[in-house]
């Protein structure tokens, strides 16, 4: 008796999607031998099925798929209906993390994206602001031009989250399986806009090390090609690329002319550099980075510091790192919170909207983690009905 159920007489127009299974494994980090053991099948078989070679799983396979991936066994029957452009992802740790983590990364990228989508439905979002580049400028230069469109001056920036965020640019946190993936830029197209998400991890927790990510890979959205694959650029190539954004970040958060005033004849003491960090909100170590670059300390005074910093044990934990903070990403966040708490759309009504018209169907806790939203915030759960009842006159 053949026990495989054909999904087309069970769910009609409903196929199994093969990509949506790569999808779900990659995004959670998990291997395909290690969900094959777990599930109780071949790894043949789960090769097969991503490939669309197998495309009528049994029931029981598939709710063990669902239970052990964490995604509604809906979502693996869908396709989504609107065409999502693929575009170059920068991550600042290419060269270092296996391909395992980006990818695990790029899946969420890409669920991202079809939120974006379906909040721009609804929503306006700001344009996105940035420079026209010179292609013969310089790095100092287009760090000036950045500051110059975004209306900040040449003084410290606070919040650099906000900044990215009003001037129309995506910003998130997340998780990763890997302590290694620091930051990542990507493009996003829309029906009727382009613009640029950029995205760190949650490991980073003090301004510092933030507002350097989030500059790092401003540098990448203005300096460099996003019509070529980053797979294919030779290993060197890509350490050039990288530098030319670690000088943008430079440039951008300690301005040349401002930053020299303030570190005066103090750029060879290291416990000054703890004072520039509370007003810049810049690590020390880039900040000494940053005086080497510029001619105020020898190649002798820059290693002295940072072997002092080795010694003092602050290099990897810097002194402030637990006292300053800047604001989370609150675009995305704040988006969905106008139309459920303006009552355009109920979290039932979000979440139906989300799979039907567009093909992701997702369970209410992954959606606010991946969103950075509030625990509850897609809480469908309606109180029971209650009859009315009157007290006797």
């Amino acid at each position: 008796m053949n026990k495989i159920i054909d999904f087309q007489k069970v769910i009609p127009d409903r196929q199994f999607n093969g990509s949506r299974l790569e999808m779900a494994r990659v995004y959670r980090g998990i291997g395909a031998k290690e969900l094959a053991e777990n599930i109780g099948v071949n790894r043949q078989t789960i090769s097969m099925y991503e490939n669309n070679k197998l495309t009528n799983p049994e029931i029981a396979t598939l709710q063990k798929i669902s239970n052990e991936l964490h995604f509604p066994v809906k979502f693996f029957l869908e396709n989504c209906p609107i065409e999502i452009k693929d575009s170059p992802t920068y991550f600042r740790s290419l060269l270092t993390t296996g391909k395992r983590y980006h990818k695990e990364q790029e899946a969420k990228l890409q669920l991202i994206k079809i939120i974006y989508e379906y909040l721009s439905e609804y929503l306006t979002f700001q344009p996105t602001n940035l420079p026209v580049i010179d292609k013969d400028a310089d790095i100092e230069d287009i760090a000036s031009a950045l500051r110059d469109c975004w209306g900040l001056g040449r003084k410290p920036i606070d919040n650099l989250v906000y900044k990215a965020e009003s001037n129309g640019l995506i910003v998130i946190d997340f998780d990763s399986s890997s302590g290694d993936v620091d930051a990542f830029s990507h493009k996003v197209y829309t029906n009727n806009r382009e613009t640029f998400l950029v995205g760190y991890s949650r490991n980073k927790c003090t301004a510092a090390r933030i507002h350097f990510d989030i500059a790092h890979e401003l540098g990448h959205i203005l300096l460099h090609d996003w019509d070529q694959s980053i797979e294919n650029i030779e290993k060197e190539d890509f350490k050039e690329l990288e530098q030319e954004a670690h000088s943008f970040a430079s440039a951008f958060l300690l301005p040349r002319d401002e930053f020299i005033a303030d570190i005066g004849k103090y750029a060879g003491n290291l416990a000054y550099y703890v004072e520039m960090k509370k007003r810049w909100k810049v690590s020390i170590s880039a900040m000494i980075r940053r005086s080497f670059n510029l001619g105020l300390i020898s190649s002798d005074e820059y290693q002295r510091l940072m072997r002092n910093m080795q010694k003092q044990g602050i290099k990897k934990i810097e002194p402030l790192d637990d006292k300053l903070v800047t604001a989370k990403p609150s675009l995305l966040r704040e988006a969905v919170n106008i139309l459920l708490n303006q009552n355009v759309v109920t979290p039932n009504e979000f979440l139906d909207e989300l799979s039907s018209d567009y093909g992701l169907t997702i369970y209410p806790d992954e959606l606010e983690n991946l969103l950075g939203l509030k625990k509850g915030t897609f809480d469908t759960q309606a109180p029971p009905p209650k009859v009315n009842l009157e007290l006797k006159k």
